[in-house]
């Protein structure tokens, strides 16, 4: 019998999504076949810092509790043992996991991990720059202004007029450097806009200011290297005005249709699309897509790339691999295959360089 392979998550971490990281991680836990993985889970606490623990539970107390250690070899009390793995699975949505820098320091140690690389994570979470890109491209984006907190503490009339100018309301606003919906504000009367752009500075120093736009909501899953494949869409109906955290999280009314009714053609533009601004922003291994599909327009526009999609019950990343014909268990073997295989590569570059 061939020796199993470990696998470790990495879950729970510094970001305001620490609890959402904590239901993908069990969601994972749970449906890696142990036949072929042994699991072995280390929670990152809120500030930062590194444990064993037996699984991702869900329970912050159960796993706050105990000694955990810094990272840093420097400091006293660490490392301990217990991090040793074949390969390296992140679970960490949103900054300090999915913004590149578990991915760097994963990279420095030479090992094996699950998603995209450095440059694909960054440029995955910061939506700005990945518009940017996107519309460099020649991808359809949607219309929006980054705005700086330094820019508007120095002259916040300033910035309310260039919006004013640029964007017709409605508009939604969001921290750059985010997701799950987390510090998210829908401006209808401008009057409101100074206290959504105070809101997302909370929890980033640069905010995005997006038309508004009125349409159904479609997701995509792209899982891949250097050949990606995208599932069928999705449609996401929020159950409130848009689908914000409680909509996510909490409350559950959201419907989702699996796949999304769409005409063929517009099933094929958006599976393209989705393979495009995977390519485009240098991701690999995995990636959610979300689009707007314009009512009265039709016209689709790439909204955003999640590199860590959610992976819990209700996440839209799995439900659509599911429903292309590829169920959870055999998804995170397909998911583990990949970092194997963009770690060999990886590897076979540098030595040729050497």
């Amino acid at each position: 019998m061939s020796k199993k392979i470990s696998v470790a998550l990495l879950f729970g971490g510094r970001s305001a999504e620490h609890e959402i990281s904590l239901i993908s991680a069990a969601a994972i836990h749970q449906n890696l076949d142990r036949s072929k993985f042994d699991v072995r889970s280390i929670y990152i606490t809120r500030a930062g810092l590194w444990k064993p623990v037996e699984a991702p539970l869900k329970d912050p107390a159960a796993l706050e509790g105990g000694p955990a250690f810094s990272f840093l070899p420097w400091e006293a009390g660490g490392p301990l043992p217990g991090l040793a793995a074949d390969i390296y699975f992140p679970v960490l949505h949103g900054p300090y996991g999915e913004d590149g820098t578990i991915q760097g320091l994963l990279e420095m140690a030479g090992v094996p991990y699950v998603g995209a690389g450095v440059t694909g994570s960054a440029l995955g979470m910061d939506k700005a720059v990945a518009k940017a890109v996107l519309r460099d491209r020649g991808l359809p984006v949607v219309p929006s202004l980054a705005v700086a907190e330094t820019e508007w503490r120095a002259d916040p009339a300033a910035v309310l007029r260039r919006v004013r100018r640029s964007l017709p309301r409605p508009v939604f606003v969001k921290p750059a450097n985010l997701g799950s919906s987390v510090g998210i504000t829908k401006v209808s009367d401008a009057g409101a806009l100074p206290a959504a752009l105070a809101l997302a500075f909370r929890y980033d120093a640069t905010a995005l200011v997006e038309k508004g736009i009125a349409g159904r909501e479609l997701e995509c899953s792209v899982l891949g290297n250097e050949s990606p494949e995208a599932s069928l869409a999705g449609e996401v109906i929020p159950f409130r005005e848009f689908y914000d955290y409680n909509d996510k999280y909490i409350d559950g009314r959201t419907t989702f249709v699996i796949p999304a009714a769409l005409p063929p053609r517009v099933m094929a533009r958006v599976r393209a699309l989705a393979v495009a601004a995977f390519t485009a922003l240098a991701a690999s291994g995995m990636a959610r897509v979300d689009f707007f599909l314009e009512k009265g327009t039709n016209r689709l526009y790439v909204n955003e790339l999640n590199t860590i999609p959610g992976f819990t019950e209700i996440s839209m990343y799995p439900k659509l691999w599911a429903a292309t014909g590829l169920p959870f268990t055999r998804l995170l073997e397909r998911l583990i295959a990949l970092g194997f295989e963009r770690h060999r590569d990886r590897k076979a570059c540098v030595e040729r360089d050497r």
